[in-house]
């Protein structure tokens, strides 16, 4: 069940991009001209309100995170979408920075952070979670990744033990449908999104102020309301920013997808899996299959969310969260 809603979410999502192409080809200036006013417009995002504000300088590009709190450390890691960010994590990382010295990364791509030119696959973002690791934190830490980041965050804790002391995985990729490398169609899907006015005028369809709302309460959020203009605005601004799409285009076409299925048995750090009782994207179904893989993983649901239950019930992510590394006391592992 789980297995087939994955492949449904992807054909339709391959279906609305398709669709964009074909509208956006339909001509070729009022396109252009469209595009070109749309990027005219739109608002910079401007330095975060929350935290300190921070800029790691990575080998490809500045990198955005915010820095709060003291205490162990721990490393928010967002999820992937269009106009997703850190901002995500903004209630939780509060709470948590009560108790925790607490950071929240924009991946490469993302957010506030750079957006070259790049390849935009796992690989790469498992080398800046990596590196992050060793130049800023500095320290073993708890690494929480959302969606797809958290399948970077599994392979990560197998290839640096000494970096990582245990993991929460929030409604987790990586061993569903975009766990799968990518194929011919998302190859020309990726190529066609690539172009300057047929895939811009895609992407710009794809993350209209309209279609954001709808992406928010169809395959986000459990509560409809939750999707406010605020809301909707914000994912609109972020994914506007210069050199946004290359990153969106890389993920919708399935260039980011990373498989955690052969990392998950050589796990040695303690799970915490979190899920939203309504998230569709993957489905709490999908948590039998990490939990079978991961004995030692420990499922919390929360009933009120979707695929973001951090986003939609903070206080009690927040709690759930601090009561699993408190009765685990995530151990110090050995580094040699």
């Amino acid at each position: 069940m789980a297995w087939t809603s994955q492949e449904d979410q992807k054909r339709r999502r391959r279906s609305r991009l398709i669709k964009g192409l074909l509208l956006g080809g339909a001509a070729i200036g009022l396109p252009a001209l469209a595009n070109a006013l749309i990027a005219r417009r739109n608002r910079q995002l401007g330095e975060s309100k929350w935290g300190e504000p921070k800029r790691y300088s990575w080998k490809h590009g500045e990198i955005s995170y915010q820095d709060l709190g003291s205490g162990d450390s721990i490393l928010l890691v967002h999820s992937f979408g269009p106009g997703h960010d850190s901002e995500e994590w903004r209630a939780v990382a509060e709470i948590l920075s009560e108790d925790y010295h607490v950071r929240a990364i924009d991946l490469l791509g993302w957010g506030r952070s750079d957006k070259p030119e790049s390849s935009y696959d796992g690989e790469l973002y498992i080398q800046l979670l990596g590196d992050f690791l060793e130049d800023v934190v500095a320290e073993q830490c708890i690494v929480v990744g959302a969606g797809l980041s958290a399948a970077y965050a599994v392979q990560l804790a197998v290839d640096r033990p000494e970096s990582i002391r245990a993991l929460g995985l929030v409604v987790p990729a990586g061993i569903d449908s975009e766990g799968d490398e990518p194929d011919l169609k998302d190859a020309l899907v990726h190529w066609l999104l690539r172009t300057p006015v047929f895939g811009t005028s895609a992407l710009n369809l794809y993350t209209s102020q309209t279609a954001l709302g709808q992406y928010l309460r169809r395959e986000v959020l459990a509560g409809p309301e939750r999707a406010d203009a605020e809301r909707v605005d914000y994912l609109y601004r972020s994914s506007h920013q210069p050199g946004a799409h290359t990153a969106l285009a890389a993920y919708l076409s399935g260039y980011s997808n990373y498989s955690a299925i052969e990392a998950l048995g050589r796990l040695q750090q303690p799970i915490w899996l979190g899920w939203g009782r309504k998230a569709s994207n993957p489905p709490i179904e999908t948590a039998d299959l990490w939990l079978q893989r991961t004995p030692q993983a420990e499922l919390e649901v929360f009933e009120d969310s979707g695929s973001l239950p951090h986003l939609e019930e903070p206080q009690a992510f927040a709690r759930g969260l601090a009561r699993y590394l408190a009765r685990r006391q995530a151990p110090v592992l050995p580094t040699d």
